[in-house]
């Protein structure tokens, strides 16, 4: 973990398993529109290692607007730290009564299920705190997310609504679920 701290801190996944552990059943919903329904999921919550470990490292006069996690396949979500803190904010490493495999994010990952999957950052391996948010491209896309992606509000796309985008990526679910199949659990990544 780095940023607008005082010192860089590094967490292990055997330091990880060793914090209060929390089981968290929820749902996971893909911005495609698919959810896989009824997950368990199983690691530390994000505000308890946020509270412990990096409050106390802040840089005097700093204010941590929005936290940067990043995957070792180089996937980055940005979260505003008040989405970050919330009780089912996860670092998680068992799935279901087991360890994370590979294709859902092992070792650990982000699970926010308040937010679409793609904030939800597999193979979690570093985490930065930052004072503002880092500068989105200017450029136009079809697929640029939304900069807080609840799930409750629709928040799908940056620009556009999400009842406008939500019928074309209704399209894309049998697709990805035939690439994605995991018995019961299909699509759940």
């Amino acid at each position: 973990m780095r940023g607008a701290l005082t010192e860089d801190v590094t967490l292990s996944v055997a330091d990880l398993a060793g914090l209060p552990r929390q089981e968290l059943g929820a749902d996971f919903h893909c911005v495609a529109g698919w959810s896989a329904t009824g997950l368990l999921w199983e690691g530390v919550n994000f505000g308890f290692v946020y509270r412990t470990r990096v409050a106390p490292l802040i840089v005097s006069g700093a204010s941590i607007s929005h936290v940067v996690f990043e995957g070792l396949d180089g996937h980055r979500s940005v979260v505003v730290l008040e989405d970050a803190l919330a009780d089912d904010v996860l670092i998680a490493d068992r799935l279901d009564g087991g360890p994370l495999d590979s294709d859902h994010g092992a070792p650990v990952r982000l699970v926010s299920p308040s937010q679409y999957g793609f904030v939800s950052t597999k193979h979690l391996c570093r985490i930065e705190f930052r004072t503002s948010a880092p500068p989105l491209s200017d450029r136009w896309s079809p697929i640029a997310s939304h900069p807080r992606a609840r799930v409750w509000k629709e928040e799908r796309h940056r620009r556009i609504s999400g009842r406008v985008v939500r019928p074309a990526y209704r399209t894309l679910i049998g697709p990805i679920r035939a690439l994605s199949a995991r018995g019961s659990r299909t699509g759940a990544t």
